[in-house]
């Protein structure tokens, strides 16, 4: 996990997704879904990939929907390691998926549920 610039994520987002702006997080996996599949418990531990948070547009959102940056930016690694993990975004059902996964991972870390409006 790294924690950079607007800058370095804006550069690695254009160079690796053709988007040539800052995100707010960016997952680079290791390992092919079948390595996935074929983990063991009992096996060598594995490396997922790396994950690369941009603290400038963490705190930006963190400001915007009034939580703390901590918070945020502990969602945002839960986000990253789902992506490791291969799960994604991508169709509504997907979506309904990771972020279902998302909610429960941060509930049993005591954070409220990043996508619920607050009232």
């Amino acid at each position: 996990m790294r924690l950079t610039g607007n800058d370095q994520v804006r550069a690695l987002n254009s160079a690796w997704r053709g988007s040539d702006k800052p995100t707010n997080v960016l997952s680079f996996p290791m390992l092919a879904q079948d390595d996935l599949h074929e983990a063991n418990v009992a096996g060598p531990e594995l490396l997922l990939g790396d994950i690369i948070v941009a603290r400038g547009v963490c705190e930006a959102e963190a400001a915007n929907k009034g939580m703390s940056v901590e918070d945020h930016a502990t969602h945002l690694l839960v986000h990253g390691t789902l992506h490791l993990l291969g799960y994604d975004h991508h169709g509504d059902a997907e979506a309904e998926d990771m972020e279902a996964r998302e909610i429960r991972a941060l509930e049993r870390l005591g954070i409220a549920n990043p996508y619920e409006e607050a009232a």
